[in-house]
């Protein structure tokens, strides 16, 4: 294939999110009466977008709409002060970046996490980069793994799908980049294990930021 951009998933793939996630949702959830959750198994609650990820950590039968309604907007208020605290670029992620950059490559973010945060992390956490297109989930398109949001990217950035590399960390993100026509490279340092990622069609792993790098060179 050729490689003229790429898109990046965002939380598990650029930037090690989990803690700030993990601890406001567990806040959210001991304010209301309901059982908490270790951080490696928000690892399996994320992903899927922040309303999803409600519904996930609620107890069976508690979880109605009108409840999820409501913690979904108290997450999103306590995560508006949290979103911060530990978030930050994963090792050698800044580097590839740079070498991306140096390559002249297009790049893009698309996440399910809702647009307003994911602009902001990218604002602030990777400010040092330049992003043709950052996206999170807005009401204008489906969550992944429709193929909506990457097709719109892809557009955006003016580049076939059949060009672009769709890098994440989630069998969301391998199912995204199959049913849009990219090409779905796994990462291993994310929030989902290596068969997850196989099983949803990742063409290719890297257990490391470099590996992406080395790929985007070979087919630029």
């Amino acid at each position: 294939m050729s490689c003229k951009a790429v898109i990046f998933d965002l939380d598990g793939t650029l930037l090690d999110t989990l803690k700030d996630l993990s601890v406001t949702l567990n806040a959210v959830l001991s304010a209301n009466g309901h059982p908490t959750h270790p951080l490696e198994h928000c690892r399996y609650l994320v992903g899927s977008g922040m309303r999803e990820l409600v519904r996930k950590a609620l107890p069976d039968g508690v979880g109605t709409p009108d409840t999820i309604e409501r913690i979904l907007g108290e997450l999103l208020e306590q995560y508006a002060l949290n979103w911060n605290v530990h978030s930050q670029p994963y090792p050698g992620i800044p580097g590839m970046l740079d070498g991306l950059e140096r390559l002249g490559m297009k790049k893009a973010i698309l996440s399910n996490k809702a647009d307003r945060f994911t602009k902001l992390c990218a604002r602030h956490l990777l400010a040092d980069w330049h992003f043709d297109v950052v996206m999170g989930h807005h009401d204008a398109i489906e969550h992944k793994p429709s193929p909506e949001g990457a097709l719109l990217v892809a557009e955006m950035m003016g580049e076939k799908p059949s060009d672009i590399l769709y890098v994440g960390d989630t069998g969301i993100d391998m199912l995204t980049a199959n049913r849009a026509g990219m090409y779905p490279l796994g990462v291993l340092w994310g929030f989902r294990p290596e068969a997850e990622l196989v099983e949803a069609g990742a063409r290719s792993l890297t257990a490391d930021p470099e590996g992406i790098l080395l790929h985007l060179e070979g087919c630029a």
